[in-house]
């Protein structure tokens, strides 16, 4: 709702200032050069300024939100497979176990 009453003003900042050209380049002791000078100075670079201004919050969620994306797709959880993912149990891939190890280390006996 705000951001659409900043882009009205800014509409309404860009007639004002087109007005402006207009009466400088009508004007006997104006001249079209005054007018363009007037259009950019007072009217597009300043609209330019503002709506860069305006747009950075946005701009920072769209930064936040890619390299978001770019983590998940970097983690190790993205390789998984969607069994993988979503099972929790060490092995419910379907895949059967595999063989023993010869040169495994050997378990931990607990002292009874």
């Amino acid at each position: 709702m705000v951001r659409n009453v900043v882009y009205l003003v800014v509409i309404g900042w860009f007639y004002v200032v087109l007005m402006m050209a207009v009466a400088e380049a009508s004007n006997t002791t104006g001249t079209v050069l005054g007018a363009i000078v007037t259009f950019f100075l007072y009217g597009l670079m300043p609209i330019a300024l503002v709506v860069y201004l305006m747009r950075t919050p946005q701009r920072r969620k769209e930064i936040k939100a890619r390299e978001a994306a770019e983590a998940r797709e970097r983690s190790p959880s993205a390789v998984l497979s969607k069994t993988e993912q979503t099972s929790g149990q060490p092995d419910a891939g379907g895949h059967a176990p595999g063989a023993a190890q010869v040169d495994g280390v050997a378990p931990v006996r607990e002292e009874p």
